[in-house]
């Protein structure tokens, strides 16, 4: 795969099959509203999960890849794991990743645009689902299909996608007991599931943050009575809340207080924020759909960086006690919850943040209140091994040879909770996880688009890195 001539029928090749064949059946991919388990309780009695899956094995099959074995498993009340295999040339096994689960639909679409309706204007495919992460079967069989058009050996290839990783891949731990002599042990593994600083290069992910989730109840009273008669004796819940939640975050620069929830950054991923922020600049925040003069945290864009991605930060992901401002009555109300969703870094032991959050949440709380922490969803991040010289080497062709920039590297702040499984039972691989998640592309809000001429390279690319896998 040295040569021009190889890289140039790669790319013809991948041009054409998405122009004509992926861009379509995306489409209709997008239109189905699959919605993770997390976000569609009555996921098994509506089928949509089980329609995507057959949509995206129907093309699959129709590829006709000689040595690839499909099939569709699904344990009792499990979402459904696709798993491929391709027979190589060698006796290594690279293995790929991706899902076909998706996020709720979220308000704020622009006109002319939905959620389950794919809409294509110019390089961009909008509708939930096509980005992140619909894209990745269609981008990996694809990557095999043109090295075997070219007859370019690449080792075994497995490719695994999954239904339930927008639900914290709550699913994927029972599959991966009952596939591990399936799954073999790869020595490369690709992860289709994550971002990309601008469309202009191939980015390599190198750290995913966890998570811990969990709800903050606070009670002061059995029913609301009037504010009038109530208020100056009672304490508001939503005041007590707002100390609690003083306990554990800087209300001025949100700097997450509680140690364990800290670790010391490592040099060299230092060093990459450093000159990521140096290609990217201020798009690092100019990015995001700000409102009015909104203006990030920091003026450091390198520091932004590694807020994102190695430091925590807290959100607030819900609330309930609170009525709609049409409902707003005269009422001291009894409660007051709120789900917080505390990202930690990638070495970060989430079990214990966990435990210490609860801990500092409810002690000793204010006016003797009814103060619970119920933690629902705990993520450990992950954080990738050096790069070998050859894959380095691999991914840096790639990039020059598809988008003609060197490849960069980067932190993400998102959670791929099956990386960090992966990193855990495979200490040994290799990984390149990447993705197109890229600038305003908002994968889980409003007008999330996938962006054709990167996915296209990055196709390319990852067809390079496997024969490169497999040429070593």
């Amino acid at each position: 795969m040295s040569t021009a001539n190889h890289s140039e029928k790669i790319r013809d090749l991948c041009e054409k099959a998405w122009d004509e064949d992926i861009i379509p059946t995306l489409k209709t991919f997008i239109s189905i509203p699959n919605k993770s388990p997390a976000f569609d309780a009555n996921w098994q009695e509506n089928g949509h999960i089980d329609a995507a899956a057959k949509l995206v094995t129907d093309w699959v099959k129709k590829q006709a890849i000689p040595g690839l074995q499909l099939r569709v498993l699904q344990l009792p009340k499990r979402t459904p794991v696709i798993l491929i295999e391709i027979s190589g040339t060698t006796d290594r096994t690279v293995l790929m990743y991706g899902h076909i689960d998706k996020q709720p639909e979220m308000h704020g679409w622009l006109e002319g645009l939905s959620p389950w309706k794919a809409v294509l204007k110019g390089d961009k495919l909008y509708g939930r689902g096509g980005a992140d992460d619909g894209y990745a079967i269609f981008s990996a069989i694809l990557a095999i299909k043109a090295l075997k058009s070219q007859n370019i050996p690449h080792s075994r290839i497995v490719i695994l996608i999954e239904s339930s990783e927008e639900s914290g891949s709550v699913d994927l731990p029972f599959y991966i007991d009952e596939l591990q002599q399936d799954i073999g042990t790869p020595e490369l593994i690709i992860g289709l599931d994550s971002g990309c600083g601008n469309y202009e290069q191939l980015w390599q992910t190198t750290s995913l943050r966890g998570m811990v989730n969990g709800t903050l109840k606070v009670e002061t009273l059995t029913e609301g009575v009037h504010s009038g008669y109530g208020s100056g004796i009672i304490p508001s819940s939503f005041r007590i809340l707002r100390q609690l939640l003083s306990r554990i975050e800087n209300k001025n620069t949100g700097e997450i207080l509680l140690s364990a929830f800290h670790v010391e950054i490592p040099e060299q991923r230092i060093r990459e924020a450093r000159m990521a922020a140096t290609i990217l600049g201020d798009e690092i925040y100019k990015a995001f759909p700000r409102s009015g003069t909104m203006m990030p945290v920091n003026d450091n864009m390198s520091e932004l960086l590694l807020n994102r991605t190695w430091r925590p930060a807290l959100e607030i992901i819900g609330c309930d006690g609170i009525p709609a401002l049409k409902d707003a009555g005269s009422v001291l109300r009894p409660y007051t919850s709120v789900t917080l969703s505390v990202r930690t870094p990638p070495t970060c032991d989430a079990d214990k943040a966990r435990d210490q959050l609860k801990q500092i949440l409810e002690a000793d709380p204010p006016y003797h209140a009814k103060v619970t922490f119920t933690a629902e969803k705990t993520s450990h991040g992950w954080h990738a091994p050096l790069l070998k010289p050859w894959l380095k080497t691999a991914i840096d062709e790639a990039s020059q040879t598809y988008f003609g920039r060197e490849a960069m590297a980067i932190g993400e702040g998102g959670t791929i909770p099956f990386m960090a499984m992966l990193g855990k039972k495979f200490p040994e691989a290799q990984f390149l996880i990447t993705g197109v998640l890229g600038p305003h592309s908002n994968a889980h809000g409003p007008n999330e688009f996938l962006h054709i001429p990167m996915v296209k390279n990055l196709t390319c690319s990852i067809s390079h890195v496997i024969a490169k896998e497999a040429a070593r």
